[in-house]
């Protein structure tokens, strides 16, 4: 089976600090591969916030996961401070590509990388949206 490959941004769009809770600790005394989904989706509901943005509005519609992918590079345990990253890529028409990095602080391991492939969503319609031209800029496409 081919492993995973996620490609890293040119530039990083922000930059948070999480640490470990008990309950992202599996039973191998780790960070869980579920709880990793669950804080980059952290990582991704603050940047929206630090941009006046959120999940159910984006500058009109909102924005709904098509898809994940994780690649883990380290263990990360009870307490640790992970720096977390986020990046776009791949901007299209209705979706773009969010790209994460988890790096524990103390020591700079590199913990996982993760894409989540984000579609603009218009919830009232049920439908796909076109992705407004703000949030395209903030990605770093200005079309």
């Amino acid at each position: 089976m081919a492993r995973v490959q996620i490609e890293l941004p040119q530039s990083w769009l922000y930059r948070l600090r999480l640490t470990v809770r008990v309950t992202d600790v599996n039973y191998g005394g780790h960070l869980g591969n579920d709880r990793v989904l669950g804080l980059v989706h952290e990582a991704r509901v603050r940047w929206l916030a630090s941009c006046g943005l959120s999940e159910k509005d984006v500058g009109g519609p909102g924005l709904i996961m098509a898809d994940a992918a994780l690649a883990f590079r380290g263990e990360a345990f009870l307490g640790d401070e992970l720096e977390a990253e986020l990046g776009a890529a791949d901007v299209r028409r209705s979706g773009f590509d969010l790209v994460y990095r988890l790096t524990r602080v103390a020591d700079g391991v590199e913990i996982a990388l993760a894409k989540t492939g984000m579609v603009c969503f218009d919830y009232a319609g049920r439908k796909v949206s076109r992705i407004p031209a703000g949030l395209a800029r903030m990605l770093g496409n200005p079309a």
